[in-house]
């Protein structure tokens, strides 16, 4: 169990209930069971954030053929219930070019379909506003605060030839500009849907700590192999950046992606 008040922010991107081959993970339970066992884990992660630290959910529409659920107003709800403060919705468009034919009624107004070319991203913070940090550990430009600022937010998809062996990986812009507008250098970044591990991989980016969650070994390993890798490439490029200085490239990081069903959360 993670101790309490250890985590600054929280970003992750939960199974949608679509009934996506994971890995050890049922992704096609009853609707209510579904909302049931997603506000467990949030209640989870509110006592594992400090004060001000901030919830990051993205999720798209639950949608299929003539079921379609509000799933992200749904989240929105029990992370108030859970006494959270609701920061505000961003909009993921994802300018998607993907062929799409369930329009419903081709050509008719009888019934035609709305194919989603976007995602949300619902954020919260717990028990007050503001987190508290070091001011010069921040590491927003002006650019990228006046560009995160905007409650829409455009970037393209990540394609699965790029993270293979998981089906649904979100692109490293997402998690980029989540932890750059919401943390300081130095905080603890927690997934708890960790899959890829795209989020462990861009913490270690930009110099935050992370914690990273998962109920699939096959997903563990493959975060795993993509972090050091990523360690291994920052480690050549500060040897190449340090001529005549004693560059040290031994191992000296501790990685620790955490193999286990849940925060006290059991997968159906």
């Amino acid at each position: 169990m993670l101790p309490s008040s250890s985590v600054h922010l929280a970003i992750t991107s939960p199974p949608y209930n679509l009934n996506i081959p994971y890995k050890n993970h049922h992704d096609n339970l009853p609707y209510d069971e579904y909302l049931k066992w997603a506000a467990e884990v949030w209640r989870e992660t509110k006592r594992v954030l400090v004060s001000g630290g901030r919830l990051c959910i993205n999720i798209g529409e639950n949608k299929r053929q003539n079921i379609s659920y509000p799933t992200f107003s749904a989240f929105i709800q029990e992370c108030v219930n859970l006494g959270m403060l609701y920061r505000g919705t961003i909009i993921w468009n994802k300018n998607s070019a993907i062929k799409h034919t369930a329009w419903g009624s081709w050509k008719s107004c009888s019934n035609p379909h709305v194919v989603p070319r976007h995602e949300y991203i619902i954020v919260f913070s717990k028990d007050k506003w503001k987190l508290e940090g070091d001011p010069k550990k921040t590491d927003l430009t002006p650019e990228e605060f006046i560009k995160y600022t905007r409650t829409v937010w455009e970037f393209a998809p990540e394609t699965h030839s790029k993270v293979g062996g998981h089906p649904t990986p979100f692109p490293e812009e997402l998690p980029y500009r989540l932890i750059k507008f919401y943390s300081y250098k130095g905080n603890t970044v927690l997934d708890m849907f960790s899959g890829s591990g795209t989020v462990g991989v861009v913490a270690k980016k930009l110099g935050r700590n992370f914690i990273l969650i998962d109920n699939s070994l096959e997903y563990c390993e493959l975060a795993m192999n993509r972090i050091k890798n990523e360690i291994s490439q920052t480690r050549l490029s500060n040897l190449g950046a340090s001529v005549g200085a004693n560059a040290n490239t031994g191992s000296s990081e501790k990685i620790e992606i955490i193999k286990q069903e849940d925060l006290k959360i059991k997968d159906k």
